[in-house]
């Protein structure tokens, strides 16, 4: 059975342009085209698609008032559809419940839209396996208190750490699940964080913006030869991959363009990698919600050279893919919800013993 998918833009070009990609996979069918928010709302019900595509800017109804209406008459998974320029709103949708989102095809340059069109097609066809139960629980938690756990995970002060850098992979969901972790890391934190979040060029700015204003701990999208700090979490910047080099006795930050043959853009497994060679055992990594098996390989060799792994359950993943991978694969220590990895971090972070090391 084919995937049913309702797209919503006033933009005649935006439109036919993603019809056009979306009906050259035989999997994929347009069930239908709505050009405001009241359209929208009409076709939803009676076409019952399976996945909507979603612009911000409409007449009549914005996309924001047609996904409130829609999470709670019938929710769908949701992928906006916006321009850099709203690159801020963004993270407003995705509190919403939309699922993900990708860059507005332009006329400028078919390299562009050949990027849009592979990113479009992967990410319809990865929703299938969407919870948007689970979706909804977690954006439920951005505003949670801290539970005892990570009252007393911070409590356990010392001056002497094991672990010195925390590298992050996550994707689908991942924005509402690196915010519930980050808000709740303590502001004397003592391990540097690198994160790869799969995002385009011009949305890891305003998320590392928008997260450091939330958060306690500095946060911040990388910069080429950036030294790593502790109580610093760096994130990679969208179209790029990050990496890490050694000058002197200190590790810098080592960006390096995306190619268009990448099948993940920023990788996470080239971070980890990396992470791994230059700190060891004194590593650890950590694997969140995402479509696809980016980070499979990384975390192993976090694993095989001593560092410590975890991975975000199938009871909070909205997309178990990555941390299914990376669990299937031998790569994975321990396995926890959502809710229950940042105490898990601070706890291992805070443990100068810890699988005595000394």
């Amino acid at each position: 059975m084919k995937t049913k998918v309702l797209i919503v833009d006033d933009s005649a070009y935006t439109r036919q342009t993603m019809k056009k990609i979306i009906e050259e996979d035989t999997s994929l069918e347009v069930v239908g085209i709505a050009t405001d928010g009241i359209d929208a709302m009409a076709k939803a019900l009676r076409l019952q698609p399976d996945i909507i595509t979603l612009d911000f800017e409409m007449p009549n109804m914005d996309g924001f008032s047609f996904l409130r209406w829609l999470m709670r008459e019938r929710p769908t998974p949701v992928i906006m559809v916006t321009s850099h320029a709203d690159s801020k709103t963004v993270f407003k949708a995705l509190e919403l419940g939309a699922v993900d989102f990708i860059a507005k095809p332009t006329r400028r340059a078919s390299i562009e839209l050949q990027t849009i069109e592979k990113d479009l097609l992967r990410k319809i066809k990865g929703l299938k396996n969407i919870r948007l139960d689970i979706l909804s629980k977690n954006l439920e938690l951005l505003d949670h208190e801290e539970d005892e756990e990570i009252v007393q995970a911070k409590k356990a002060k010392t001056d002497r750490h094991a672990v010195e850098i925390v590298a992050v992979g996550s994707s689908t969901g991942g924005p509402a699940a690196l915010q519930i972790i980050l808000t709740r890391l303590p502001a004397d934190f003592k391990a540097a964080m690198v994160i790869s979040q799969h995002m385009p060029k011009g949305f890891t700015a305003p998320l590392a913006e928008r997260l450091d204003r939330m958060s306690e701990v500095r946060i911040k999208e990388a910069a080429d030869g950036d030294f790593i700090e502790a109580g610093t979490v760096y994130i990679c910047p969208g179209g790029q991959h990050l990496g890490l080099k050694r000058r002197g006795n200190r590790k810098q930050i080592s960006l390096r363009e995306g190619r268009f043959e990448d099948k993940y853009i920023p990788s996470v497994d080239h971070m980890m990698s990396s992470v791994a060679e230059h700190y060891g055992v004194a590593s650890m990594g950590v694997i969140l919600t995402g479509m696809g098996n980016d980070g499979k390989r990384g975390m192993l060799d976090i694993k095989t050279q001593g560092g410590y792994t975890i991975a975000e359950s199938e009871e909070t993943a909205v997309v178990f893919g990555m941390p299914a991978e990376a669990i299937k694969n031998g790569a994975v220590e321990t396995i926890l919800p959502l809710p229950e990895i940042a105490g898990a971090v601070i706890r291992i972070v805070n443990n100068p013993y810890f699988r005595g090391r000394e």
